[in-house]
């Protein structure tokens, strides 16, 4: 039998193998558990390669591959709350509103887009959800790259190391990690060719935290 979390993170594998072809990584697969610490992914993934579920592919960091799918209800834990919804099935989609283009390099001018891109239900959590496109390479080491999809949570709250759009002066959106010194903001690139970016905390708003991506070939 599979806990909700393990149920919830094999279909979350599963789907985005199904639509990107690519493993997500271990921040992804937190952030849409909302787990704080990649700890808990290490366990999950553990317990659902004991279980035979998934298995690791050697000589491929963070390949992973999906071996089965619970069979029936049984596989999942009996007391799920009321108000957990299973995630639909891939060949539903659900639209969000693409809103322009976000810098994960020097920041650039927030824009607002009339369009919008389809995704899988099972990439969204609750709460309301947008898309950005990805400009730039400064979050290349967190597997972000130009020209990807990005699925975002709106929310103005962050907490430590989470990846987020951040609002600066009210104009400028940027990609980045988002740390707390004292009265400052820290904007951290995963490319070390990028220099973190510090301001004072009332120059910058939060516009969401990164949930997932998607990527076109």
């Amino acid at each position: 039998m599979l806990t909700r979390k393990q149920h919830d993170l094999l279909l979350f594998i599963h789907n985005r193998l199904s639509v990107s072809g690519i493993s997500p990584s271990f921040e992804e697969m937190k952030l849409a558990l909302d787990l704080k610490s990649k700890s808990g992914i290490h366990r999950l993934i553990k317990a659902l390669e004991e279980r035979g579920f998934i298995r690791r592919l050697p000589n491929r960091a963070r390949a992973l591959e999906v071996i089965r799918l619970p069979e029936n209800k049984t596989e999942i834990q009996k007391k799920i709350s009321q108000d957990y919804t299973p995630p639909k099935a891939d060949n539903d989609v659900i639209e969000i509103p693409l809103h322009g283009r976000i810098a994960a390099g020097l920041p650039i001018e927030a824009l607002e887009g009339q369009s919008h891109l389809a995704v899988p239900p099972s990439y969204l959590g609750s709460g309301a959800h947008y898309a950005l496109e990805v400009a730039g390479d400064s979050m290349v080491d967190a597997g972000i790259f130009d020209g990807d999809y990005i699925i975002v949570r709106q929310t103005d709250e962050a907490h430590e190391g989470e990846i987020v759009v951040a609002l600066i002066d009210n104009s400028d959106a940027t990609l980045k990690y988002f740390h707390r010194e004292g009265r400052m903001v820290r904007l951290d690139p995963a490319n070390r060719t990028y220099a973190p970016m510090r301001y004072d905390a009332s120059r910058i708003g939060i516009q969401g935290r990164l949930v997932g991506l998607l990527r076109r070939y």
